[in-house]
């Protein structure tokens, strides 16, 4: 804090990247009452105008106080084309502390390296680790809470829910259809949503099996599905960059390097997974 460096925290939808900023800017505001502080949410309506990077600067730039420190806040600024353009400009000027979060890990990892190079520093935010899931929700670690995460997942705002299944699985469902909808499918272009979704389904079946893109088209050719291992990979790597699955490479400890082929997909949210593929009592296994 407090430093010309740009703060970005990255993480799909709904995993508390917005409440980070509040503590933030309370955080500013108990060390320095009268701080200048612009907040701009992209979900909020009250900020659809702006949709350009001009449009960005403007607002900030009429809102900067010239001899003081201002502190920029922007949530889910992949909403506005070329951000990055403003940023950088914005960046300049050493008396502005910037804090931006996102839901796209590639698009934020070129844009700004190759926008602001070693002038920003990222933050991965993630679901609820099961030790945070019981500091959050009270729970004792025991069998029922550990069946409760492994179920229902670790989105912070299941605390203002009742722990039913109906109402749980509802909202991560709908948290789900948002993340997909616009942050893989509106983001990508992607046209084959039929193809995405069978993918999608594939890997909540097969979490942790070792496969390459190839070995999936091969069995979704089996299914009478005809998509070509490039196209698979494209959907996988948008799935990653929307942080809906993690992938991970085989490492070779002996030679120190990565295989070439094969890898593994993990869930960031089992609740997201159950959704998808629905819940068994032999997951917890």
């Amino acid at each position: 804090m407090h430093t010309p460096i740009v703060k970005v925290m990255i993480g799909h939808r709904r995993v508390g990247k917005s409440y980070i900023l509040y503590q933030l800017i309370d955080e500013i505001r108990n060390h320095e009452h009268d701080a200048n502080i612009i907040y701009i949410n992209k979900e909020d309506i009250d900020y659809v105008d702006i949709v350009s990077s001009k449009d960005l600067h403007d607002y900030i730039a009429q809102r900067l106080i010239r001899g003081k420190k201002n502190y920029i806040f922007i949530d889910e600024i992949q909403e506005i084309e070329d951000f990055k353009v403003a940023v950088r400009s914005l960046a300049l000027d050493e008396s502005n502390d910037i804090y931006i979060t996102g839901s796209n890990s590639e698009m934020f990892s070129s844009d700004l390296a190759n926008e602001l190079g070693g002038r920003y520093v990222e933050f991965k935010i993630y679901s609820l680790s099961y030790m945070e899931f019981l500091d959050f929700h009270k729970l004792n670690n025991d069998d029922e809470s550990l069946e409760k995460y492994i179920r229902f997942g670790g989105l912070p705002y299941l605390i203002h829910l009742p722990m039913r299944e109906e109402v749980v699985m509802e909202y991560v469902r709908s948290v789900y259809s948002t993340i997909v909808l616009r942050d893989v499918v509106a983001r990508n272009n992607i046209r084959n949503t039929a193809f995405l979704e069978q993918l999608i389904r594939f890997l909540a079946d097969h979490i942790g099996s070792l496969f390459s893109s190839k070995s999936i088209s091969d069995f979704l050719k089996s299914q009478n599905i005809r998509m070509s291992p490039t196209l698979v990979s494209e959907y996988a790597d948008s799935l990653t960059s929307a942080f809906v699955v993690h992938r991970l490479g085989r490492y070779d400890i002996v030679g120190k390097r990565l295989f070439e082929r094969g890898e593994k997909y993990f869930f960031e949210n089992m609740g997201i997974r159950n959704v998808v593929a629905g819940y068994k009592p032999q997951d917890r296994a």
